[in-house]
C-alpha cells in the first residue's frame, strides 16, 4: 500500500491523480498506523513551513514521519520541510531528517520570485533517478531553495545552482512537482516507487 499523507496541504488530489495515471493505487492518510503500515509513503505539499510544522507536531506527524524506516517522498514543501529549518516564516525549525537549511531565494538580475515554470535536471552519478532524466525538463513553484550538498542527487538553476532532488538514507525529495511534470514526473514517481 502506497500512503499518501494528508496534513492539510494543497496539491494532494494531483499526486494521486499523477499515481492512478501510473496505475499505482494510493490512500490518502493521516493515521499513524496506515502510514507506519505502508509499503512506501509520499509526503507531499504547498503551503507555509510555519503553520504546516505547527500542524504536523499538533498531529504527532513529525514523530512519526522522523520515524519511518520504508522509502518516503517529500515533494516540493515535503521536501523543504525533511530539512533542518527553513527561513521561511522567521526560521521554522523542520524536521532535522535531512540536514541542511532551506533558504529564500534573493534575485540578483531582475528575476521573480517564487520561481515558476520549467527548468531541467542535472543528475549526479549517484542519483537514484532513471540516467535518461538526465536534462529533462521539470516544472517548478517555490520562493525557498535548498543548497546544493551531500544529499544534492539532482540539481537545477535558478539565480544559482540549488538542489532540485536529495537523498538521505530511506527520505528521497523533489523540490519540484512529479505530479505536474507530465511523462517526465511520471518516471520520477515508478524511479522513487522502485526503491
Amino acid at each position: 500500500m502506497i500512503a499518501v499523507i494528508d496534513y492539510n496541504a494543497g496539491n494532494v488530489r494531483s499526486v494521486l491523480y499523477a499515481l492512478e495515471r501510473i496505475g499505482v493505487e494510493a490512500v490518502l492518510t493521516s493515521d499513524h498506523d496506515e502510514i507506519a503500515a505502508a509499503e512506501k509513503v509520499i509526503f507531499p505539499g504547498v503551503g507555509a513551513a510555519g503553520t504546516t510544522m505547527q500542524f504536523l507536531r499538533e498531529q504527532g506527524l513529525d514523530e512519526l514521519i522522523r520515524s519511518l524506516k520504508q522509502p518516503v517522498l517529500g515533494v516540493c514543501l515535503g521536501m523543504q520541510l525533511l530539512c533542518e529549518y527553513s527561513e521561511e516564516d522567521d526560521n521554522t525549525p523542520c524536521l532535522g531528517i535531512i540536514p541542511q537549511a532551506v533558504k529564500r531565494f534573493l534575485p540578483q538580475k531582475g528575476e521573480k520570485v517564487p520561481h515558476m515554470g520549467w527548468n531541467t535536471l542535472r543528475l549526479n552519478d549517484d542519483s537514484w533517478l532513471s540516467p535518461e532524466l538526465e536534462g529533462q525538463y521539470t516544472y517548478f513553484v517555490h520562493s525557498y531553495y535548498v543548497e546544493k550538498g551531500p544529499y544534492t542527487v539532482a540539481e537545477s538553476d535558478y539565480v544559482h545552482p540549488f538542489s532540485a532532488v536529495l537523498r538521505k538514507d530511506n527520505f528521497f525529495a523533489t523540490q519540484f512537482h512529479p505530479e505536474k511534470s507530465g511523462s517526465v514526473g511520471e518516471q520520477i514517481l515508478k524511479d522513487f516507487l522502485a526503491q
